[in-house]
């Protein structure tokens, strides 16, 4: 499973706290702080070669996980401009970028000074239209209330039933 933090302060802790959850339940991981890829600003002019291997690493990331996790405070009640940076290099740099999305388990998570409800919309509908399937419970933070570790595992678990029989195998029982 690969989950993804839109930042490297309480929402790296969140996306921790996933990895940590899902290495408990047996499941493979991979952790990436979005800020730390160094992805540049989405300019059209801009080549997908100048782009640094920031943006490869987690194309490769994509193709060698089927869940994800995506963990990210709400910015003027929307999405973080680094994830939206991130999926507009994707869409013109990958080579197949519907495969990257289409049928993906998804799961949110959001640890956020202003509840979080909103990047939780804004992102649902963002990789719904990518052809994602985002599932139906979030989990979210702020600085009044810790992330609910009883919700995280069974986020986890949904995303690891989902994730074989997106790969092809039939799903766990």
């Amino acid at each position: 499973m690969l989950i993804l933090s839109a930042t490297k302060g309480n929402n790296l802790a969140l996306a921790e706290a996933f990895a940590a959850e899902a290495t408990r339940q047996g499941l493979s991981t991979d952790l990436i702080a979005l800020p730390d890829l160094q992805i540049p600003l989405y300019d059209s002019v801009m080549g997908g070669d100048s782009v640094g291997p920031g943006l490869a690493k987690l194309e490769q990331a994509l193709k060698q996980h089927k869940g994800l996790v995506i963990c990210a405070p709400e910015y003027n009640g929307s999405i973080p401009p680094v994830v939206s940076n991130a999926i507009a290099w994707l869409s013109v740099s990958s080579s197949d970028f519907r495969a990257l999305f289409n049928g993906r388990p998804v799961a949110l998570g959001s640890h956020s000074g202003g509840g979080g409800q909103k990047v939780g919309l804004a992102m649902r509908q963002q990789l719904s239209h990518l052809g994602c399937n985002v599932i139906g419970r979030e989990v979210l933070a702020n600085s009044q209330k810790d992330a609910n570790p009883d919700a995280i595992a069974a986020v986890v678990s949904q995303l690891a039933e989902i994730e074989p029989a997106y790969a092809g195998v039939p799903a766990a029982v």
